[in-house]
């Protein structure tokens, strides 16, 4: 079994993430995709558009009930404070019990260029093995950055260019628009049922 552990936000999740993430799973030959949704990301502190992370885990949940293909992990909602990557991987070599196992983590490619900047970013690029993936036609500059990113190279894998994002998604509810088929309709559902982000999401 080859895992591709997928974290973020997913504020809320939709139909970008999950087409993308089984995509880059599939080039990368990964078996399936694990959901992480951070409890607390370090880079969206005091955002006030973040719904709980109680509420996010609960839409990604829904959003792949039923499909084999994804999983959804919650671990990042049982620490406190930020739910920094490094933290989370050795949290699974611990809940694996074998230290040695690799963690492949799916990020965008856009940010190859900030890795440098996350928590421990040193021990990071070399506990972990990350997958970019990058819209077809998009290309990075490289030798712009940091030796040991520019070893993430051969990581790259082309994924289905999807115009979606979760801030639409929140844009478009706090201008009463409907967000039906750019997300699941469980988590349209769950959105409305819950008041999420203030507006009903039909």
């Amino acid at each position: 079994m080859r895992p591709l552990w997928f974290g973020g936000s997913f504020n809320p999740i939709h139909f970008g993430h999950l087409i993308c993430a089984r995509a880059a799973a599939e080039a990368g030959g990964f078996d399936r995709v694990i959901l992480v949704p951070s409890a607390q990301p370090p880079h969206k502190a005091g955002d006030t558009t973040l719904a709980p992370p109680a509420h996010r885990l609960a839409m990604c949940q829904l959003a792949t009930a039923g499909d084999p293909f994804f999983q959804v992990d919650g671990l990042e909602l049982e620490r406190l404070g930020p739910s920094y990557t490094i933290d989370t991987v050795r949290q699974l070599r611990a809940n694996l019990k074998d230290p040695a196992a690799e963690i492949a983590w799916l990020i965008g490619a856009d940010m190859a260029k900030s890795l440098p900047t996350w928590h421990q970013p040193d021990r990071l690029l070399a506990e972990v093995r990350f997958v970019l993936m990058a819209r077809p036609g998009w290309s990075i500059d490289w030798n712009s950055m940091p030796a040991a990113v520019q070893k993430l190279q051969g990581n790259l894998v082309t994924v289905p260019q999807l115009d979606i994002s979760s801030t639409q998604l929140r844009n478009r509810l706090n201008q009463g628009k409907s967000i039906q088929y750019l997300t699941p309709d469980v988590v349209v559902e769950y959105i409305d049922g819950h008041n999420l982000y203030g507006i009903s999401a039909e």
